[in-house]
C-alpha cells in the first residue's frame, strides 16, 4: 500500500505541475497583441497608408503622411470651405500577395497607441466594417463606420479605445434606412483603420499628429477552452485510476496480511498437539498452549499466562519476541483478530459485537479499531467484501474480495488437526456459534 501511495503521490504531483505549466502558458497565450505599424504579429496582414481629404466635396483640406514603419506622422490642415471638412490617414490591411483585404478583427477588443498633437486636438479612430445586404465592396462610404474619439496634446499620452463599444454616426443610419437602435456590429470584415480629424479640429490651422505603438489587444479563448478540456479529462482519468488501483492495492495488502496469518494458525495448532523438547521448547509450548486455549477469555492477561505456563513474566515476553516477533499483547491481539476474521467468514448470522465478545473483547468499538488497524477496514466491511457486496450506501469503507485467502486459512486450520476444532476450541467453547 505504501508503494501505491508513493506512486499516486508522484503521479498527482506530476499532473499538478503539468497543469500549472500548461495552464499558465495557455493563459498567457490567450492574450493577443498585434503591433500594426511593424507589419508583424499573429499573422495579421501588413498595412498600406493612404491619405484622404474632402476634395471630392469641394473642401480645401490637405494631409501629408510620413510613415517610417514604426510610427505614423501626419501634417494636416482642415479647411473651412465645405460643411463637413475632414482630413485623415487610412491604414489599409494587405494580404500576403500585397493586395487589399478585409481583416477579421473579432478576436480583438481594444486598440492602444501613443498620440502626440500640436496643437492640442480631438481626433477620431474609425474601423469601417462591411454589412451584408447594405454595403458594397466598391464603395467604402456604404460601410458602417464605428468610431471612437480621443484627445491628444503636445506632451503625448497613451490612448486605449474599446473596439466593441464604438459609435456609428447617424448619417450612416439615414443612408442605410435603419433605425438608430441597431447599434450592434461585427468587425469581421474591416478593410482599414482611419485616424483623422473631427468637427472640433481647428480650421485652417496647421496640425501635426504623431501616432506610435499602434497595437490591437484581444483574447483567443480557444487557448483556455481546449487545454481546459484536456486537463479536465486528465484529472478525471487520474481519479479513475486512483480509485481502481487503490482498490487493487488494498486487496493485495489484505490478502498478504491474511496469508501471513497462516503460519500463526499452524503455530496455534501445533502448540496444542505436539510435544516440544527440550526445556526452552517446553516453555514455549506451555506459553502458546496457555494463550491458544484461553485467548477468548476477556480476563486473560500476562499474569494469568505466567501462572498457567509456570514461566516467569520476563521469560514470556522474551520467548514470544524471539520466536514470533510479538509482545504478549501483540500476540494476544493477533490470535483474537485472526479468529475474528475466520468467524466473520464462516458465521454470517453472528453480529460484529457477538464476534468481538467471542474472541475476547468486551468493547466492540475497541475491537473495531484493532480490526481496522490489522486488516485496513471495519469488520462489517470485511464481511461485506467476502459476499461481494460492499456497504457503500451507508458511507462505510470497503475491503477487497479476500474470500480465497480466508478459505485457505480455514482449510489449513482444520487440516492441521484432521478436522479438529480451531486452535484452542473445544465443544461448547464460547467461540462457536450455532449455525
Amino acid at each position: 500500500m505504501h508503494a501505491f501511495q508513493r506512486k499516486a503521490l508522484l503521479v498527482f504531483l506530476a499532473l499538478l505541475a503539468a497543469s500549472l505549466v500548461l495552464g499558465t502558458a495557455c493563459y498567457r497565450r490567450s492574450f493577443l497583441e498585434v503591433a500594426l505599424l511593424t507589419g508583424t504579429g499573429d499573422g495579421q496582414a501588413a498595412l498600406r497608408v493612404r491619405p484622404d481629404v474632402d476634395a471630392s466635396a469641394g473642401g480645401a483640406s490637405n494631409v501629408r503622411v510620413l510613415d517610417d514603419g514604426r510610427r505614423l506622422r501626419l501634417a494636416l490642415t482642415v479647411g473651412s470651405g465645405t460643411i463637413y471638412p475632414y482630413a485623415e490617414a487610412n491604414l489599409f490591411f494587405l494580404g500576403t500577395d500585397g493586395e487589399p483585404v478585409h481583416a477579421d478583427l473579432t478576436r480583438y477588443t481594444s486598440a492602444s497607441f501613443i498620440a502626440t498633437c500640436a496643437p492640442q486636438n480631438t481626433l477620431s479612430l474609425v474601423a469601417p466594417t462591411f454589412e451584408e445586404g447594405l454595403s458594397r465592396r466598391d464603395d467604402l462610404a456604404s460601410y458602417r463606420a464605428p468610431s471612437s474619439f480621443f484627445s491628444c496634446s503636445e506632451q503625448g499620452s497613451r490612448v486605449e479605445l474599446d473596439l466593441t463599444r464604438m459609435d456609428t454616426p447617424q448619417w450612416w443610419f439615414a443612408q442605410a434606412g435603419l433605425p438608430l437602435s441597431r447599434q450592434s456590429y461585427r468587425l469581421d470584415q474591416v478593410p482599414k483603420l482611419a485616424i483623422g480629424s473631427t468637427f472640433q479640429t481647428p480650421r485652417d490651422v496647421p496640425l501635426v499628429v504623431d501616432v506610435s505603438a499602434l497595437t490591437l489587444h484581444g483574447r483567443d479563448l480557444r487557448w483556455i477552452a481546449v487545454p481546459g478540456v484536456i486537463l479536465l479529462l486528465a484529472w478525471a482519468g487520474f481519479g479513475l485510476w486512483l480509485f481502481r488501483f487503490h482498490a487493487r492495492a488494498l486487496r493485495r495488502e489484505l490478502q498478504d496480511k491474511l496469508q501471513k496469518d497462516l503460519p500463526l494458525v499452524a503455530v496455534q495448532q501445533l502448540s496444542l498437539e505436539l510435544p516440544l523438547e527440550p526445556r526452552r521448547d517446553r516453555e514455549k509450548a506451555a506459553i502458546l498452549q496457555a494463550m491458544a486455549s484461553r485467548y477468548f477469555d476477556p480476563g486473560l492477561d500476562l499474569e494469568a499466562v505466567v501462572q498457567a505456563a509456570g514461566v516467569n513474566r520476563n521469560k514470556v515476553n522474551e520467548i514470544l519476541k524471539a520466536e514470533l516477533g510479538f509482545t504478549f499483547t501483540g500476540y494476544l491481539n493477533k490470535l483474537r483478530l485472526t479468529e475474528a476474521a475466520r468467524l466473520l467468514a464462516e458465521k454470517g448470522s453472528a453480529t460484529v459485537s457477538e464476534v468481538a465478545y467471542t474472541v475476547g473483547y468486551n468493547n466492540a468499538s475497541y475491537f473495531n479499531k484493532l480490526f481496522r488497524q490489522e486488516y485496513g477496514c471495519t469488520p462489517k466491511a470485511f464481511r461485506a467484501s467476502l459476499a461481494n457486496a460492499p456497504d457503500t450506501a451507508q458511507g462505510h469503507d470497503t475491503c477487497a474480495d479476500t474470500s480465497g485467502t480466508i478459505a485457505a486459512t480455514i482449510r489449513m486450520t482444520h487440516a492441521m488437526g484432521g478436522g479438529a476444532p480451531y486452535a484452542g476450541a473445544s465443544p461448547g467453547s464460547p467461540r462457536e456459534f450455532d449455525p
